[in-house]
């Protein structure tokens, strides 16, 4: 049994996490005795400090899994799976995708597996591209700041509001590729937390999804806050895209999906290899 029972908990300020956590933060089920210290920050911060091991579990890319999985194990609950849709690129104006090569394109950071997808369209450094806080990016490409944005989170639902143009789909253009949804993120929990506090936490985490998805319209309202730009209708639409049947299970599909994305990135040199993906399971 874990001693102390408080564990930090990184997650990224949009709707689709307050939603996942909306029940384990408003206190709305028994956690057994456990307490979590919610951390928001962005998720390539949250990537950065997992390489530190710095949270006890933490909202990570799935690109940035293989540079922590020393310190963490993948929880089998809370991944975000494009299945035929995800991060999207934009531009100013109607652009071809082989035009995105000649481009320099905001990008909301290098361990991000819209990052990662954008490499394994284009190839490995074809193009140019800045690092821009993902909630800046719509704006800087409004604003002829970058010629091109690799967007995630809700800017996927209202980059049109900036009259700006979808140029390629990175999660259909993956799964025309492959068959398979894109595994975008997932939750990663400390290994030094050992395996029965690993399991129990992971319960937990599963019992807030849970409970979200059965009591939709108030885990909305809660979630409505961190959706900039979103109403309620939007921030609903946005919440099932990514949290569903696989925010509560990978399944053998979505685990397929992990191993064959890293596969590639690591064929391209971007990741290390992972001789095996561990998810904990409650």
């Amino acid at each position: 049994m874990y001693p102390q029972r408080h564990v930090t908990l990184g997650h990224s300020p949009d709707p689709d996490d307050a939603f996942m956590f909306y029940g384990l933060a408003a206190g709305k089920f028994d956690t057994f005795g456990w307490t979590f210290e919610h951390v928001l920050q962005d998720i390539q911060t949250l990537n950065d400090r997992a390489i530190h091991a710095e949270l006890d579990i933490t909202a990570v890319s799935i690109h940035a899994y293989p540079f922590v999985a020393q310190h963490y194990a993948l929880t089998s609950c809370g991944c975000s799976m494009g299945d035929g849709y995800g991060p999207i690129v934009v531009a100013a104006r109607p652009v071809e995708v082989s035009e995105l090569c000649e481009m320099t394109i905001a990008v909301p950071g290098e361990r991000t597996t819209a990052f990662l997808a954008l490499n394994l369209l284009l190839g490995r450094g074809a193009f140019r591209h800045k690092v821009v806080t993902f909630d800046r990016i719509l704006s800087a490409v409004a604003r002829r700041e970058a010629e091109a944005g690799l967007i995630i989170h809700e800017g996927q639902l209202t980059y049109r509001d900036q009259k700006l143009h979808k140029v390629v789909d990175l999660g259909a253009w993956w799964k025309e590729k492959t068959g398979l949804p894109l595994p975008l993120g997932g939750n990663a929990i400390r290994r030094a937390l050992g395996r029965d506090a690993m399991v129990e936490v992971t319960g937990i985490l599963r019992s807030s999804i849970e409970f979200g998805l059965k009591n939709r319209d108030e885990a909305v309202q809660y979630a409505l806050r961190f959706g900039r730009d979103l109403d309620r209708r939007l921030t609903d639409q946005f919440v099932g895209l990514y949290v569903n049947d696989w925010t509560l299970d990978y399944g053998d599909v979505g685990r397929r999906a992990v191993r064959e994305l890293l596969r590639c990135g690591h064929e391209i040199g971007m990741v290390p290899a992972v001789p095996e993906i561990e998810f904990v399971s409650p």
